[in-house]
């Protein structure tokens, strides 16, 4: 198991990394961030697999993932 960890003020909300995620652990938030972008979040009911399409593709470099022990 994996933990992801979104820099929510790097985020732009480009939506990329939402559609890479093959386990669909990614969703759009209703929160804003400083430069007004909903960020990307981690979906409650959903596991992180660490395959770690969504931080390849993402232009901002805001995922970082984790392995959890």
């Amino acid at each position: 198991m994996a933990k992801i960890i979104i820099d929510r003020e790097k985020c732009k909300a480009c939506l990329l990394c939402v559609k890479a995620c093959p386990f669909g652990v990614l969703e759009q938030g209703s929160e804003f961030n400083q430069k007004g972008y909903k960020f990307i979040r981690k979906k409650q009911d959903r596991e992180c697999k660490g395959c770690g399409l969504c931080f390849q593709v993402c232009p901002d470099t805001a995922i970082e993932i984790r392995e959890e022990k």
